[in-house]
């Protein structure tokens, strides 16, 4: 097979190449598995989008539910290509992402109500245009990492208010899939090297990918379940198919 076929988008211009081999399942993708990973994700932010929409949630869970989408759509531009444009599309609404979270988290005790949806607005917008222009790398993994904490105390408060099981189920598999998630992602970065000798690659980043679709919906589906209680719409979980759980609310006549 001629060279050129074997890297259709033309040489790397991330600044991150994972450890997957690239072109190797196909020439018009980079990183196969890296790549389709990311459907159950986009699988499982439509199936929230659904339930968001029919039974009348905030628009905040519709919002969250596009968000989850568009990330794992730019991550699929970013490692079918692993160009500095697409990396882009990535990273910028993993930003945006968790803006989004923090603003569900923590605008239910904010007294004054347009101040923090414009700051966040702003922040993510202002990000976005300097991200694009210096290309951060360890700088944007710290500024990440930060906003994901950022969001831990607020979760852990909803959580030890919550008294539905069903509901803590949910909060548990969240942190149980963002605990495997990191796992993955973290033993892909360091050990690469060793993996890639190793005569079948466990693909710990395509591995990320997917725990994080599951973990993103466990998340959005609790906040779901908080926010439907402070609204007074009688949440309880139940189970599509007797596998997907979801959040079925009865919301008052005068509402």
């Amino acid at each position: 097979m001629d060279a050129e076929l074997l890297n259709f988008w033309g040489p790397v211009t991330s600044s991150i190449d994972w450890c997957e081999k690239n072109y190797v399942c196909s020439s018009y993708i980079a990183e196969f598995y890296n790549t389709i990973s990311n459907v159950p994700a986009i699988i499982l932010a439509v199936i929230g989008l659904v339930i968001a929409l029919s039974q009348g949630f905030e628009k905040r869970f519709t919002v969250l539910h596009l968000s989850n989408m568009t990330l794992a759509m730019g991550s699929i531009l970013f490692h079918g290509t692993l160009q500095r444009v697409q990396q882009q599309s990535d990273e910028t609404p993993m930003v945006w992402e968790m803006l989004l979270y923090i603003y569900i988290l923590y605008s239910p005790d904010w007294h004054y109500r347009s101040t923090m949806p414009t700051f966040l607005f702003l922040y993510g917008v202002i990000f976005a245009i300097v991200h694009s222009v210096f290309h951060f790398k360890i700088s944007f993994k710290v500024h990440y990492a930060v906003l994901c904490l950022l969001c831990i105390p607020r979760m852990y408060k909803y959580y030890i208010h919550t008294e539905d099981p069903a509901a803590k189920r949910l909060a548990n598999l969240y942190v149980i899939t963002l605990f495997l998630a990191s796992l993955c992602w973290v033993c892909d970065r360091v050990f690469c090297e060793h993996i890639s000798a190793w005569p079948i690659n466990p693909q710990g980043h395509a591995l990320w990918h997917i725990f994080m679709g599951f973990n993103s919906y466990f998340a959005n589906a609790f906040l779901m379940f908080c926010r439907a209680q402070q609204r007074g719409w009688g949440p309880k979980i139940v189970h599509f198919l007797g596998l997907v759980p979801y959040v079925k609310i009865e919301k008052p006549k005068s509402q």
